[in-house]
């Protein structure tokens, strides 16, 4: 990395080569080796990018800091709650964490797509038996490690569900097998179903405080337009919501509601659930509508495996986002709601494996998460929509082998380099300035085609009193090799006649914040040493890649260079 101030050198002279001897076969030989050695390793190709500092485009919102999992119990066993404490570290008190299965019955037994809390049962006489012993233990692992609690009302305990055999479904990844099984019914008793949410929050209020519980997000189940989640119709999912809800607010009154996190847009499913929620009749109270204080929506890419490498699907992901957030402003009473994208990730299952999905241990990951989070900001902003975060569907399973392919951001206890990209995003904060790539490919190109020809290599930044911070991507959706970038940065609006600001570049890239490179280098060992666990942890770590000084001229102007290897996020914190 070279830093200057203004402008780049010119060109170097041309002179005339003297006559040499002919080569001998030797030098013709080393010639032809040396000619194929830069045909495997091609040099970089130019790009500029053009930031001023001093022109905000929006706010530097913390959209990222919203994460969840099928698997609830998974939060304070021994990789879970390492991982929550990592994410509480990003932003104390600020980061929210979404499970599935939060009513579900059972002993608390985790298995892939599955967990239970048993909050729910019934003696012989039919009398609701209340046991919140573990999801207290739940929602206490978040707090504890600076987390709140995004709250999924659901599934259906099985005392409550009026099909509850077979109860626990039996999914197995690559095989035919019934997921909406009785946990996936409409109650059986919309005044039980109401009853219990209504003494659950009122046992969070009681056991957390007012002030605390205000602070959390309250929706109801997951993806009920998508059959794998919802044995019901969509009248009668609006029934259990308005039941849900008024008793959220009746226990609550303050308490942050909304939903129905469906599956994408939601469509027409969407389109009903907004006008119910303006002028509908609420099934619980008789009165017309139901108070949504957010509205949440699912957005997932399609990756593939094509002639012999996985191929991202990244502009299905961004037109999701797209069209949910068009059918979110059409609907001028509702425009103005926070949204949130309440799964955000590029594919459908975190649980599946298989060859399609073989991006997610290394930097395709996060070099996708940093160009798609970069394209949530552009699309909230084109549609005029309160965007208030995005989030990543990817926790940790525990007791799997190291590195076995789930989507998560942590194996075994260490980071994957995807992590690293939100450690990056951490630390950002203020406006979003101005920012032009010459390498950028354009926002409604990815969304028609993804980024199939020429990589995508732009950048996002942030500026903040005495800081300014620049994340930069080299994403591609084909995981094939390619050349670096050569990245030239002129900045602007800096403080002027300044010298030796502080440049500080954190990098992710397949030798820095990297525990899987690291792991494969170790010979992929399938119970590491303590010794080699312990340097996999700090190869998972946020890498400094190095730091510098860059001065600026009289009006605030200065340059600066980086070589971007292909799927490498990096990210650059000046700072005077």
């Amino acid at each position: 990395m070279t830093f200057c101030v203004g402008p780049a050198g010119g060109f170097a002279g041309l002179h005339p080569t003297p006559m040499k001897p002919a080569p001998t076969l030797a030098l013709v030989i080393a010639s032809f080796l040396a000619v194929a050695a830069q045909a495997d390793n091609p040099p970089p190709f130019p790009v500029t990018i053009a930031i001023d500092a001093a022109k905000p485009v929006g706010e530097m919102k913390p959209i990222w800091r919203f994460f969840g999992a099928d698997e609830p119990n998974y939060a304070y066993m021994k990789d879970g709650s390492k991982l929550l404490g990592q994410l509480g570290e990003l932003q104390p008190r600020a980061v929210y964490f979404r499970a599935h299965n939060l009513l579900t019955t059972g002993d608390g037994t985790p298995a892939l797509k599955w967990g239970s809390t048993n909050a729910y049962t019934e003696d012989a006489q039919g009398r609701p038996v209340y046991d919140w012993t573990i999801v207290d233990r739940i929602f206490d692992t978040y707090l504890a490690r600076g987390l709140r609690p995004y709250v999924e009302i659901g599934f259906m305990p099985k005392a409550l569900s009026p099909q509850p055999e077979p109860y626990q479904h039996d999914w197995k990844n690559g095989a035919k097998s019934k997921l909406n099984t009785g946990w996936a019914y409409p109650p059986k008793d919309y005044a039980k179903w109401g009853e219990l949410v209504f003494q659950w929050v009122t046992h969070c209020v009681a056991r957390y405080g007012r002030a605390e519980v205000e602070h959390w997000y309250w929706e109801v189940w997951n993806e009920a337009n998508y059959p794998a989640y919802w044995n019901g119709t969509p009248e009668e999912f609006l029934q259990m919501h308005d039941h849900a809800i008024a008793a959220v607010r009746r226990a609550l009154p303050t308490a942050k509601v909304g939903g129905p996190d469906t599956a994408g847009p939601g469509g027409k499913f969407m389109q009903d659930f907004l006008a119910h929620a303006i002028r509908g009749t609420n099934h619980a109270t008789g009165a017309t509508g139901t108070p949504v204080d957010f509205i949440a929506f699912h957005a997932k890419g399609t990756p593939s495996f094509i002639d012999g490498h996985v191929r991202m699907g990244i502009a299905t992901q961004l037109k999701n986002i797209n069209d949910g957030f068009a059918l979110i402003a059409a609907v001028p009473e509702m425009k103005a709601k926070p949204v949130i994208i309440g799964e955000s990730d590029p594919d459908g299952c975190a649980a599946c494996q298989g060859p399609q999905l073989g991006y997610r241990n290394g930097t395709m990951y996060s070099s996708y998460t940093a160009a798609s989070f970069a394209r949530k900001f552009e699309l909230a902003d084109r549609h005029g929509v309160n965007l208030e975060g995005a989030l990543t569907w990817a926790f940790t399973f525990e007791d799997q082998p190291y590195f076995a392919g789930f989507r998560q951001l942590a194996s075994n206890g260490l980071a994957l380099p995807v992590l690293n990209v939100f450690r990056m995003f951490a630390k950002m904060d203020g406006q979003r300035v101005l920012t032009s790539s010459s390498g950028a490919i354009a926002l409604d190109e990815i969304i028609k085609s993804g980024v199939r020809g020429a990589p995508d290599v732009a950048a996002l930044a942030s500026a903040s009193p005495r800081k300014l911070a620049i994340l930069l991507w080299h994403y591609h959706d084909d995981d094939l090799p390619g050349p670096a970038a050569a990245v030239n940065f002129a900045l602007a609006g800096l403080p002027a006649s300044r010298a030796g600001l502080k440049v500080t570049e954190y990098r992710i890239d397949g030798e820095h914040s990297n525990a899987f490179t690291a792991w494969q280098r170790m010979g992929a060992p399938s119970t590491p040493s303590l010794a080699q666990y312990a340097e996999l942890e700090t190869a998972g770590a946020l890498a400094v890649l190095r730091t510098a000084q860059v001065n600026t001229d009289a009006s605030g102007a200065a340059s600066l260079s980086v070589t971007l290897p292909r799927q490498a996020v990096s990210l650059l914190v000046i700072e005077w």
